[in-house]
């Protein structure tokens, strides 16, 4: 990967005329028409807080923050390469691989929880970790401003600032006396650049100026023409950077100043073009590639040649084709006149239910629901498409040089999580990235098996970075997990699952799993206590003593071996590497165990109290994202103990999760009172999770876990609305996928499915699960075998 291809963009100099640019009263016609009010989010001011109130737009590689100011538009924008750290760093970098020798360190360890059974995180930090050195953090770019001198100060009642979900535009409308002006945003993945268009419904009303500005001094800007160069390099790893932008008018005059401005004055319209790369690549261990000057140049020059209208045009095909595959109904009716931020505050109490009735009110609370549903798959379309890195913890979207957690990776729950909802909620394109960035993983992963644990394979630990980090640090409770590996590799297969190309599980998915699966081969060990295999050490993330055969570690070792026996199987791998995953299969510890209050054990030692309300229930894994635990079964019941246990609070993400936890109980209620503590306490005005600060695996996991009440398919059969919640009684879905190789729309009354539409991609037996077949005696009561053949459409009901 190159960081200037796949969504380079620009600051730039030259030449251009307007394209396709009509009046602004126009525009904003064609935007009403073309989109529903139920997919908007919107505001009557403009944006003051980055975090809590800009509107966020990107193409997975370029991402910008929409802050809708009068007299001053700033657009806040990122490119995902932008790092500082790795190869190069002014402090070094070892790829968190211990820096000298430890002969014997984790065999000490492991020998110590033999005989004391637990030891404390700074314990096994102080003999295992090491101070993290040449990490770095993602960058913001910088900031565009567009100043606009006469603007109104502050907003009146026709100001309206918003996000349009169905079109991937960014909208900003306003009058000053007697003219009507219009701003639209959007970031074109088919361009690769970030498009904005200024435009008023009367003649020679527009007067702007575009600067950028920076909290770093590593960079200079220049302008020349119609084009603005902003070049640098971070002062820590001297990765270079440029980004271009170019603006282009009709009517009026532009010039370009000394300092870095460009000017047009009296124009009827104005738009422009940003493109931005660095000279990042993806390549272990040097991580560069070329200078982006040459790549970010023609991008934005092929941007402008092409046109407004046809960015546009093409832009709204590429987004929709995305977004436009999955409808949800459930009862939601917006209030006339009632912004986005009211909505939510207002959640639970129902807006309008004061004047209209609690008719009313519910179904606001409903638009506000599926809004947020909506949301998480335009987040993930913005933040993740072939190209560019993966949805880091904030996607893409980063306005600091010292962002929380380093705007990284974190591979014990957040970056998986991200992508939960890329295959049911019908966006399996969008990882792409995240295929890439595993198997980039993979060369410096080997180096760290080998040095740290002598083994074959290839591990990362609890965290990384876009430079290969697979290695420790040395903050006790998150330095260690060397599960992870082994947990990134089941959404590669997962992605088999649902689209069933033998082609991509045998190129991409399986030498990955493979490569996991050989690791724990060579890293279990027999327990003493009753001679299963175990891992050890094991730390259950950021949450208590390492033990040996923690209840996670085992559950995410078993999803990989199962995985991969599956997997080798079909795919005709030797007999004799088959033969290894199946007698460690049956020795191995499931890490399911009851404990003495009936809950699902966290630890192997039972351990777990009662009163104890941790954010991580990483001991539930088997139930989700895993699939060892069943609904109705004993280890279901101790999964709801442990989890009631936990109670409803936590960080967003953790409520979002338990949203999937309920949903895979067929707990519909819980699952949705659970969405309600989201909304309510860990999601911000411009709909963003909050941990706090802000971070966005809790808007994908919430969306995900709206998929989990409607449609299940893990244990290979599609359970149609199998945690549904009272407070959706009536409604319908389409569009989502299930394993196998379909999609499904589904219309539900008072609580039960009254028709299902299964589309087939492959031609294969099908179980179908759901009330309409309550009549059924065929493979199980209320379900179904349906033979379908690939691109045929069968009805039910």
């Amino acid at each position: 990967m190159k960081s200037a291809l796949g969504g380079a963009a620009a600051l730039a100099a030259g030449g251009g005329t307007l394209a396709g640019a009509g009046p602004a009263s126009a525009a904003a016609e064609t935007a009403r028409r073309d989109t529903s009010d139920e997919l908007l989010l919107w505001y009557g001011k403009p944006a003051e807080d980055w975090e809590r109130e800009a509107l966020p737009i990107g193409n997975g590689a370029l991402g910008a923050m929409v802050f809708g100011t009068l007299t001053s538009e700033w657009i806040q924008f990122n490119e995902k390469t932008l790092w500082t750290g790795g190869p190069g760093a002014r402090d070094g970098y070892d790829f968190g691989n211990w820096r000298a020798p430890r002969p014997g360190a984790l065999d000490a360890v492991r020998d110590e929880l033999d005989a004391r059974g637990r030891l404390t995180p700074d314990e096994v930090a102080a003999r295992l970790g090491q101070p993290r050195r040449g990490y770095g953090a993602h960058q913001t770019f910088g900031d565009l401003h567009i100043d606009v001198p006469g603007a109104p100060a502050a907003p009146d009642a026709s100001y309206r600032r918003a996000l349009d979900l169905e079109q991937g535009l960014a909208t900003v409308t306003y009058r000053q006396e007697q003219t009507g002006h219009h701003r639209e945003f959007f970031a074109s993945y088919p361009d690769g650049v970030i498009v904005g268009r200024l435009s008023a419904d009367r003649p020679a009303q527009l007067t702007c100026t575009f600067r950028y500005s920076s909290p770093r001094a590593d960079f200079t800007a220049t302008a020349h023409g119609d084009r603005i160069t902003v070049r640098g390099e971070l002062a820590d790893n001297a990765l270079k950077f440029e980004a271009q932008l170019r603006v282009v008018h009709r009517g009026g005059t532009r010039v370009a100043h000394d300092d870095g401005r460009v000017t047009v004055t009296g124009a009827d319209q104005v738009w422009f073009v940003l493109a931005a790369g660095t000279d990042y690549a993806d390549t272990y261990p040097d991580y560069r590639g070329a200078d982006p000057h040459a790549a970010v140049t023609r991008t934005v020059d092929k941007a402008v040649a092409t046109g407004h209208a046809a960015l546009r045009a093409r832009h709204l095909r590429d987004h929709r084709a995305l977004f436009g595959r999955v409808a949800l109904d459930i009862g939601q009716a917006l209030p006339d006149d009632v912004p986005t931020d009211r909505l939510l505050k207002e959640y639970g109490a129902g807006v309008g239910a004061a004047e209209a009735g609690p008719e009313a009110g519910a179904a606001a609370d409903r638009a506000l629901e599926a809004l947020f549903f909506q949301y998480g798959r335009y987040l993930l379309i913005a933040s993740s498409r072939a190209g560019s890195l993966p949805a880091n913890l904030q996607g893409v979207w980063n306005n600091s040089t010292t962002p929380p957690w380093s705007a990284d990776y974190h591979t014990n729950i957040n970056l998986q999580m991200n992508y939960w909802l890329a295959e049911a909620a019908n966006l399996p394109e969008t990882t792409a990235p995240y295929d890439r960035f595993v198997e980039a993983l993979r060369a410096p992963g080997r180096r760290t098996a080998k040095e740290m644990f002598g083994s074959r394979g290839w591990v990362v630990h609890n965290e990384t970075n876009p430079y290969g980090f697979t290695g420790v640090h040395d903050w006790s409770t998150s330095f260690w997990f060397p599960e992870a590996a082994a947990w990134l590799t089941a959404q590669l297969y997962e992605h088999y699952r649902f689209g069933g190309s033998t082609a991509y599980l045998r190129a991409t998915a399986y030498p990955a799993m493979k490569e996991a699966a050989e690791f724990w081969l060579d890293n279990l060990r027999a327990d003493p206590r009753d001679g299963t295999l175990i891992v050890t050490p094991s730390y259950s993330p950021e949450h208590g003593d390492f033990t040996a055969g923690g209840a996670m570690a085992q559950q995410i070792v078993h999803d990989l071996l199962t995985n991969t026996l599956e997997a080798a199987r079909l795919l005709g791998d030797a007999p004799a590497f088959r033969a290894e995953l199946e007698k460690t299969l049956d020795g191995l510890d499931p890490g399911l165990r009851i404990g003495s209050w009936g809950q699902l054990q966290e630890w192997k030692t039972d351990l777990d109290g009662r009163t104890d309300d941790h954010r991580h229930v990483s001991h539930l894994y088997a139930l989700h994202p895993g699939r060892q635990i069943e609904p109705g079964s004993a280890w279901a019941d101790a999964a709801k103990v442990s989890l009631t246990a936990r109670g409803d609070g936590g960080t967003g993400w953790s409520k979002a999760w338990k949203i999937n936890f309920w949903a895979r109980l067929h707990d519909g209620d819980h699952a949705h009172n659970m969405l309600g503590e989201q909304l309510k306490s860990s999601t911000l005005p411009n709909l963003w999770d909050t941990h706090p600060p802000f971070q966005i695996d809790g808007n994908f996991g919430a969306t995900s876990g709206i998929v989990e009440m409607l449609v299940q398919s893990q244990h290979d059969v599609i359970e149609i609305l199998p945690a549904l919640p009272t407070a959706w009684p009536k409604g319908s879905v389409r569009g989502l996928r299930v394993r196998g190789g379909a999609t499904v729309d589904i219309d539900w009354a008072s609580g039960r499915a009254t028709r299902v539409v299964l589309k087939a991609s492959r031609t294969r037996e099908l179980v179908l699960r759901s009330t309409l077949f309550d009549g059924d005696t065929g493979v199980g009561v209320g379900e179904r075998v349906v033979k379908v053949r690939a691109g045929r459409r069968y009805v039910f009901g």
